[in-house]
């Protein structure tokens, strides 16, 4: 097992504010569980824990910004994305600030928080915000990438993750290219497109299928906003079937993404795993998983259905 997004976000956080004097941090008093604590320890001057006040860390951040500095705004994902959505749109994306809406504890995974906590709307929201891009990694090597490839960018962003630990998909020497698809496993017939720990899902999936003769290729999408069109259209016209795969609403989120994509250059027969439109509850995370059928045995059946 490897680490929680959330703790490589805190760590490669922490390298960028010593390296670079203009990159500033902020919280809303929850630096030891968005792990930017680490940030504040490196580099105290430069960090700032606004409280329990959303908006105002936004607004604060956008000044900064507005200022000639990168500001990496972070705090759970249900605050972050609910609670401050119109300083986000009317402060950060409408003049284009360079700021980085960092969400963790997104999805039902955060577990025993419970719904108040459990964000599955935030790709939704914050991919309607005109200029906005948003990242999802599925693991910490991805996480280190997305974060540094954002630091150099100056548009807003929005980097969505986890409170959980997560398996190991790419190590440290990966080379990223966020401006293209990724393909993990090159199959036929059925493609999956996943995002975030539906990743590792979707993997164990293929495993037990390719046991049975059957190859799925598997495509992880870490950067929903701006999508790669030219190259899920190329994957779609090569396959029969496609299975999007997130852990957020299906309505809004990838699944909408890629269906978008399909609509306009490859119709294409769509089946959208992800949360159906209701919220769940406090739980176990792994058993909140099982009980939304977010697992690598939902994909498993799912596919399998379609043979």
């Amino acid at each position: 097992m490897g680490q929680a997004t959330r703790e490589a976000f805190g760590e490669v956080l922490a390298e960028l504010i010593v390296k670079d004097q203009k990159i500033v941090v902020f919280d809303a008093d929850l630096t030891k569980s968005t792990k930017t604590n680490a940030a504040q320890e490196a580099c105290p001057e430069r960090h700032y824990n606004m409280g329990i006040a959303e908006a105002n860390m936004i607004g604060t951040a956008a000044g900064f910004a507005a200022s000639g500095y990168t500001a990496f705004a972070a705090t759970f994902a249900m605050f972050a994305v609910g609670r401050a959505w119109e300083q986000i749109r009317n402060s950060v994306a409408y003049p284009q600030l360079n700021v980085k809406i960092c969400g963790t504890h997104a999805g039902i995974a955060v577990g025993e928080d419970g719904v108040s906590h459990q964000a599955i709307e935030d790709i939704a929201l914050m991919r309607a915000i005109p200029g906005m891009q948003v990242y999802q990694p599925c693991d910490g090597a991805e996480t280190k990438a997305i974060i540094r490839h954002v630091a150099l960018i100056k548009e807003p962003c929005y980097v969505r993750l986890g409170r959980s630990a997560v398996d190991d998909v790419f190590n440290e020497n990966t080379e990223f290219d966020f401006t293209k698809v990724c393909v993990l496993n090159r199959g036929e017939r059925v493609a999956i497109f996943a995002t975030g720990l539906m990743v590792q899902a979707s993997l164990k999936a293929v495993k037990r299928l390719q046991a049975e003769g059957i190859n799925p290729t598997v495509v992880n999408i870490s950067c929903l906003k701006p999508l790669d069109h030219e190259g899920i259209t190329e994957i779609l016209q090569a396959h029969e079937v496609i299975v999007t795969a997130e852990e957020h609403n299906v309505i809004g989120g990838l699944g909408s993404a890629i269906s978008d994509v399909s609509v306009a250059f490859c119709p294409i027969k769509i089946v959208k795993l992800g949360i159906q439109d209701r919220y769940a509850e406090s739980g176990p995370f792994e058993e909140l998983l099982k009980k939304y059928q977010l697992d690598d045995e939902e994909v498993y059946k799912t596919v399998k259905k379609l043979f």
